[in-house]
């Protein structure tokens, strides 16, 4: 007998209130970094109705007007209609960030310090991360966020375009998908909520939605007569973003990663420079991963680091792989330790990490991108051949 489950993940738009905070705060990253590829940056955002608030430690030798960073950041996601009380035109800013700890910045500086255990860089603070990869579509990514994402997308170019005056930047979507035997074979439901202008009806927005938005992203054999399409479901939704809901960086962690497929250590991405390993350690996580899937030696992985604050190497190097690897998992696990370097110093290096490109990593997944894997170096696979070498 077949065995069958249904899995769901969701997306959120640039402009959902936690999505603009992430943004904003990943702009401040670049802004530092387009100056100074030493800055050291935890940023945090909170807006609520036309306040925006900037907590946390920087320091950098960077120069900037962070109030002229923001109000470009909301630009770009495309606050500018009068109908909505957040807006880019007027908006109250307090700057409440300050300079990074001390004690903290001994532990990721590479140059020794009283009690410290070595004068190498160090992780920015202890924790887990996890980096994960499946081969169930071409990205190597779970299907049901990667359509979740799809539709993010193609919902924000549809109002970018100008097509649809009436669409507004807050929207959420979710994607159920039906599993048989570990493979996705269909899709039971799908969920799209958008804020939108008051000049137009329920009735017209899901007509649309369902022609030019779902079926235009889902591939058709995966829509069927019993799809459940969920279109704006409570009906009205005018008043969205800042003003309809209190917006904070890092709280779409599952977003930003595999939809609650792979595991998740619990540290956010955004706002953080990569010496914070919350970031760049899942990232390399993933590169591994995916390099790992790529090379065929399994179909699906899961790489697991931890660190202690202050020291360079990580703790622990976990892999697991479902029981569907191709070759002993215990040579994956040796050819991995061969041929990469978990030491955050290192695998900064390796994937370049030290660049202006953290905007572009903000919305509609930290994964599964390949439009750019000059920038979002983690996505490439350009190691698969020489993990299929050492495993032969």
């Amino acid at each position: 007998m077949a065995n069958s489950y249904i899995f769901s993940s969701e997306s959120v738009t640039e402009g959902h209130p936690d999505k603009v905070c992430d943004t904003i705060s990943d702009s401040i990253v670049d802004a530092c970094f387009e100056q100074d590829p030493k800055s050291r940056v935890a940023c945090e955002t909170l807006v609520k109705d036309n306040i925006v608030v900037l907590g946390g430690e920087i320091t950098t030798s960077s120069r900037f007007d962070y109030r002229e960073v923001v109000k470009a950041a909301i630009t770009e996601i495309g606050y500018t209609n009068d109908d909505c009380k957040f807006n880019a035109a007027n908006f109250f800013f307090i700057n409440a960030l300050g300079q990074q700890s001390p004690d903290i910045a001994q532990g990721v500086d590479a140059a020794a310090a009283d009690g410290k255990e070595t004068a190498e860089q160090g992780a920015g603070d202890q924790g887990i991360m996890f980096g994960y990869a499946v081969n169930e579509t071409p990205s190597l990514m779970p299907a049901p966020i990667l359509y979740s994402h799809q539709l993010g997308r193609a919902i924000t170019e549809l109002r970018k375009s100008g097509k649809h005056t009436w669409l507004r930047p807050d929207s959420k979507t979710q994607v159920s998908m039906e599993y048989v035997d570990g493979k996705p074979t269909r899709v039971t439901a799908v969920v799209v909520s958008t804020q939108h202008a008051a000049s137009i009806g329920t009735a017209e927005i899901r007509e649309i939605l369902r022609k030019e938005l779902i079926e235009a992203v889902i591939p058709g054999e995966l829509l069927t007569e019993k799809t459940e399409y969920h279109i704006n479901p409570t009906g009205l939704f005018i008043i969205g973003g800042p003003e309809g809901d209190c917006g904070l960086t890092g709280r779409k962690i599952i977003v930003d990663t595999y939809g609650g497929m792979g595991r998740h250590g619990g540290g956010a991405f955004s706002g953080k420079d990569p010496s914070k390993v919350d970031r760049s350690a899942a990232y390399m996580c993933r590169y591994v991963a995916k390099n790992v899937v790529a090379a065929g030696l399994a179909d699906r992985c899961e790489l697991q680091l931890a660190y202690a604050i202050g020291y360079p190497q990580p703790v622990s190097v976990h892999i697991d792989t479902f029981g569907t690897n191709h070759v002993d998992e215990a040579k994956i696990e040796k050819a991995i330790k061969e041929l990469f370097s978990f030491k955050p110093a290192d695998f900064i290096k390796e994937l370049n990490l030290l660049r202006p490109i953290y905007r572009k990593t903000t919305n509609y997944g930290h994964f599964g991108r390949e439009d750019d894997t000059d920038s979002l170096t983690w996505e490439k696979t350009d190691k698969a051949e020489a993990l299929k070498s050492a495993c032969a």
